[in-house]
Order: C-alpha cells, then structure tokens, then sequence
C-alpha cells in the first residue's frame, strides 16, 4: 500500500518553475560542452572522489561514492571514460541498474576546490582485461569497470560548497558529535533482521576497511 505523501502545493510542470526561480544566464545555457577537453580531463586526473547516479528501468535512483587515489578514473579519450570497480559490499546498486538503464551522472570533486565538474552519458559494465589492467593499485586489477560514453560535460557552481562550508575544518563538527556509524547500522540492520550489536558492525568495518580495499 503506497504511503499517503505530506506534500502539498507541488509544482507539476517546468512552466511553474520558470515562473517561479527564472531562466538562467546565458552563460549557463551556454557552459555545457559534448565531450572532455583538456580542462575536463585536467580535472579529472587531480580528482579522488566522485559521486555515480543512476537509476533502473522502472526509475528507482540510487547515488552512490566512488574515491581513489587522483585519477583513479582513466580517461580513454575525449568521449569515454572508465571507473574501476573496487571491492565492496557486493549489493552492486550502480551497476545492477545500468544493466537495465544505461543513462548515468558523475559529479567529480577535488578537495579543496568548490567548484566541481559535472559528466553525464551512457554506461555499460565492462570486463576488459587490458584496460583493466592499468588501474590495478597494489598488483590488483579490478574484476569489472563502468564504462561511460560521455555526452555532456559541465563545471557546476560553488554555491553548495560555500553554503556548506564543506572543505572549512572549522566548520566541521567535532569527532565526539559525529554519528557512531556502527550503531547505526546495527539499528537498522536489526529492524529487518535482530541480532547485529554495534561492537560486531564496528569489527566488521575495520576488517573490510584495513584488509579488502583493493
């Protein structure tokens, strides 16, 4: 049974936005590029972070972060680019919808920097050996990648960043007012399936942590 919303005066067409925040400079209409120029690639090779969108067939969304090193993600040429696929916790969100939707958004983030750069295109899991092969980190290639085919490509503003605060530490909360991420988890785990502690969560954590990054 779908859940009643407690939304209410929703805008349902873009007519009702335009009305509402405007049509944007020409600048922006304009910023959007079709491929990786070396601007586009410059910023990749100095980016360890970025954060993958996609969705199913039925529209289902999942973002999901991806870091390494700074350039983890190799550039093939002006239109593909390829993100290695490191170990992780096997629930394979991304990937399992680009087997049956292709389209994909990358937002790259260099730390320190405000602005980030924006990918979106078309995706497909790839297994290639060879390619693979030259984004191993410790003698361990990746098993498979998403290859992306580039369509547009853009530098988004540094609006959320300043906003934010994001890369400030002094804006950061101290340790002992973080979230305990292995409680957490526990809780939630155990609202579908009892018997998870915060102390085995913690445990489980450092092992995959320390031990099968690559």
């Amino acid at each position: 049974m779908e859940k009643e919303t407690k939304f209410r005066d929703v805008v349902t067409a873009e007519a009702e936005l335009r009305e509402l925040l405007g049509e944007p400079k020409e600048l922006v209409k304009q910023k959007a590029i079709d491929r990786l120029d070396r601007h586009c690639r410059a910023f990749i090779a100095k980016s360890p972070f970025l954060v993958l969108a996609t969705a199913d067939a039925a529209g289902n969304c999942d973002a999901s972060p991806r870091g390494d090193g700074p350039g983890f993600v190799h550039v093939l040429d002006d239109f593909h680019l390829i993100i290695p696929e490191r170990p992780g916790n096997r629930r394979m969100d991304s990937m399992r919808n680009i087997l049956t939707n292709p389209r994909v958004g990358v937002i790259f983030l260099i730390p320190g920097l405000e602005e980030t750069l924006r990918v979106n295109g078309r995706a497909c899991v790839i297994r290639d050996a060879d390619i693979l092969s030259r984004m191993a980190v410790n003698g361990k290639a990746p098993v498979v990648g998403i290859g992306v085919r580039v369509e547009e490509c853009f530098v988004h503003c540094a609006k959320a960043f300043k906003r934010s605060r994001l890369w400030q530490p002094e804006a950061w909360l101290d340790r002992e007012n973080l979230p305990a991420m292995a409680q957490v988890l526990a809780d939630h785990a155990n609202m579908n399936a009892p018997g998870f502690t915060a102390r085995q969560v913690e445990e489980a954590l450092q092992e995959s942590y320390t031990k099968r990054l690559y």
